[in-house]
């Protein structure tokens, strides 16, 4: 695929940023630094990818923590996938739940952010796995101007002040101090992330799940109501995946398999695949209406059908048949169809990274932006509240239970072409993620954008029932149109309620890196 990289049709005063020997991608400019200290140092794209990961920990506690889910894909002349989500607590009680809750330590399943850090930098790492946290500790010792995206963030999430039982109380100290969010500019840090960091890298992780950190976690759930143990965190491990794809015109789409919600984005383009969308225009009413038609069948069996790989009835292989895409696809007319699920919005963070040899597709996140709310005290460890991602539906395969692994919206992506390395690309943001992954694929391989066109271009985001949020980019003929065609449309100003993406891929010898105009991120490379 050969991208026009003298085009921009959507920003014209953005650049794609191009290099030959590495590359970064983050939504945060000293995170992206901080991989640029590693390549300085010697280091290959898995180490600047985990310096980044760890770094983001502390300069966007908004989307990811420590205690963060974390998957990744990796090129390194094949691609490997790594599941590092982690499962509820052995002894879960939850035969009386009314429903769901969003934060609280019913919410709470086993970090596996810290396992997936360890487990990549073991197979692919080349520096010393404690040089991967100087950024990290340095930004939190010394504190770091908030990004204005991130003190947007956090300022939304000041309805945690209002949470006044005890498993609340660490968390606000840290986050709020003087019970209120920092504003964009000032200056934040946290020494107690400095010491947990340290206390990681010193033990390759070996702290978390099996030391003095998860003595920590499991003391305060026991303290407080928490059902984490010091056996769900030892137990804990990721697992190497085989990732699953589609074909979509010239292009291989890969994701994770479930328990993440990436098969809905291969799901939609299966569908897709029967239309000649090039046909029409892209900022048109006949290709916003395909789309967003696919995807809403996509998300209707997402729903249905997945969960735990374990639990799950019905295989990504029958999901992703084209003979059942074809069955699926006649059900999309002119009019919009009408879908149950409810989506949800999440807090997550997504990074890529590549050199000459590795690329790398990693998200991590503590799920609608600072998780549980449960940060476990003198640590600094924020808990993420994917427990809140299971159904009460008795038999679903994401139905809660205990030791089980929830459903996941995040999903790191990439893209081969002809057997060869593409590259890796993401779009953070709950459920938007699979609708992101969609739209970027649609714009570079039916409207021959380049990564940064890709990024920049208007986006969409179905939610529930026949409702379509735009941004006000959007042609306003395009959102009267869809109007007539019975969606229920929004215009969204704030352009944060359609996700956050980067892309690096590679044409010939040249890496080209972009990052999302709607986060505070940034692309370098070298």
């Amino acid at each position: 695929m050969a991208f026009d990289l003298t085009q921009y049709p959507y920003a014209a005063s953005r650049r794609v940023i191009l290099g030959k020997n590495y590359a970064a991608s983050t939504s945060q400019p000293l995170a992206t630094l901080a991989a640029m200290e590693m390549f300085w140092a010697g280091g290959n794209a898995v180490d600047a990818a985990l310096a980044m990961a760890i770094t983001l920990t502390v300069v966007e506690p908004t989307s990811n923590g420590i205690g963060s889910d974390a998957f990744a894909l990796v090129w390194d002349g094949k691609l490997h996938g790594l599941n590092a989500s982690g499962k509820s607590p052995r002894n879960l009680k939850c035969d009386d739940l009314a429903q769901i809750p969003l934060v609280g330590w019913l919410t709470v399943t086993v970090p596996g952010a810290v396992s997936a850090w360890r487990s990549l930098w073991e197979r692919w790492g080349k520096l010393p796995f404690e040089q991967l946290f100087a950024p990290a500790i340095r930004y939190a010792e010394q504190g770091f101007p908030v990004s204005p995206e991130t003190a947007r963030a956090w300022q939304a999430a000041s309805h945690f002040l209002s949470l006044n039982t005890p498993e609340f109380q660490p968390f606000k100290q840290v986050f709020f101090p003087g019970d209120r969010a920092p504003r964009a500019g000032e200056i934040w840090g946290s020494i107690v992330h400095a010491q947990t960091l340290r206390e990681i890298a010193k033990t390759g992780g070996e702290s978390f799940y099996r030391g003095d950190l998860a003595l920590k976690i499991a003391n305060f759930a026991a303290d407080t109501g928490g059902m984490l143990t010091q056996e769900d965190l030892a137990q804990h491990q990721p697992d190497w995946v085989q990732p699953i794809s589609t074909n979509y015109r010239d292009l291989t789409v890969w994701e994770i398999p479930p328990n993440t919600q990436g098969i809905a984005a291969l799901m939609a383009l299966n569908i897709l695949e029967g239309f000649e969308l090039s046909r029409y225009p892209r900022e048109s009413v006949q290709s916003y209406h395909l789309q967003i038609e696919a995807m809403k069948l996509a998300f209707a069996d997402v729903h249905a059908h997945i969960g735990d790989l374990e639990f799950m009835q019905v295989t990504s292989d029958r999901l992703l048949e084209k003979t059942y895409a074809a069955q699926r696809r006649e059900l999309i007319s002119d009019h919009a169809l009408f879908a149950q699920p409810d989506l949800l919005q999440g807090g997550t963070v997504y990074l890529a990274a590549a050199d000459r040899d590795l690329m790398v597709s990693f998200i991590q996140s503590n799920y609608m932006g600072f998780g549980s709310g449960i940060l476990v005290p003198e640590t600094g460890i924020a808990l993420q509240n994917r427990g809140s991602g299971f159904t009460l539906q008795t038999g679903h395969p994401n139905q809660i239970a205990p030791a089980k692994r929830p459903f996941h919206t995040i999903i790191p992506g990439f893209l081969t072409q002809d057997n060869k390395p593409l590259g890796a690309f993401g779009v953070m943001g709950g459920h938007m993620q699979p609708q992101g992954h969609l739209q970027v694929v649609v714009n570079l391989s039916d409207y021959d954008m380049n990564p940064q066109a890709a990024l920049d271009a208007p986006r969409w985001q179905f939610t529930t029932g026949k409702t379509v949020l735009l941004e006000p980019t959007v042609p306003h003929s395009v959102a009267l149109a869809l109007g007539d065609r019975g969606h229920d449309i929004q215009i969204i100003a704030e352009r944060r309620n359609f996700g956050k993406g980067q892309i690096i891929l590679r044409q010939g010898e040249t890496l080209i890196a972009a990052s999302e105009p709607r986060a505070d991120g940034i692309a370098l490379a070298g």
